[in-house]
C-alpha cells in the first residue's frame, strides 16, 4: 500500500475512535432520566381508605442516589411561581429498586384519609420528580405524570 492510503486509513481510525471515546464520555455524563411515569389516586370509599401511587424508572449511568415525589394541585401557587430544586428538599422519597443495568425502578405511595381527601382540592393534580444521581447530577421533571382529585 502507498503510504499515503496508510496515513488516511491511520487518520480515519483515529479520528473515529476519538469521537467514540467522545460519545462514551457524554453518555457517562448525562443528568437521570425519568420514564414510564405513572401516578393512581384512589379516593377513601366508606371506612376504606384511599392511595396515592407514583411509579417511575430512572436511568442514572452513575446509580441511582434519591428520588423525591411531590404531588401538588394545577391551581396552586407553584403553577404561577413554577416550582424548583429547593422546594424538593424536604418532600418525601420514593423507594427504589434495581430493574437491569442503569436504571431502577421506584415507587412512593401513601395512604389518603377521609380528612386528607377533603382538604385536597378537587382537580387535576401534577407530581413533580427530583432525581438525583450517586455523582450528583439531578433532574427535575415537575409535570412528571397527572391525575385528578374527584
Amino acid at each position: 500500500m502507498s503510504r499515503r492510503i496508510v496515513l488516511s486509513v491511520t487518520a480515519g481510525v483515529v479520528v473515529l475512535g476519538g469521537a467514540g471515546a467522545f460519545a462514551l464520555a457524554y453518555a457517562g455524563d448525562q443528568s437521570p432520566a425519568l420514564a414510564h411515569s405513572t401516578a393512581r389516586y384512589t379516593a377513601p370509599d366508606g371506612d376504606r381508605a384511599g392511595s396515592f401511587t407514583f411509579t417511575t424508572d430512572v436511568t442514572a449511568s452513575s446509580g441511582v442516589k434519591s428520588v423525591k415525589v411531590l404531588a401538588w394541585p394545577a391551581n396552586s401557587s407553584f403553577a404561577k411561581q413554577g416550582l424548583t430544586a429547593k422546594d424538593m428538599a424536604a418532600v418525601e422519597p420514593a423507594v427504589c429498586k434495581p430493574s437491569g443495568g442503569d436504571t431502577e425502578r421506584c415507587t412512593y405511595k401513601v395512604t389518603v384519609t377521609r380528612a386528607d381527601a377533603d382538604a385536597s382540592p378537587r382537580g387535576p393534580w401534577h407530581v413533580a420528580v427530583l432525581a438525583t444521581a450517586k455523582d450528583g447530577d439531578t433532574t427535575l421533571d415537575t409535570k412528571a405524570a397527572a391525575f385528578t382529585v374527584g
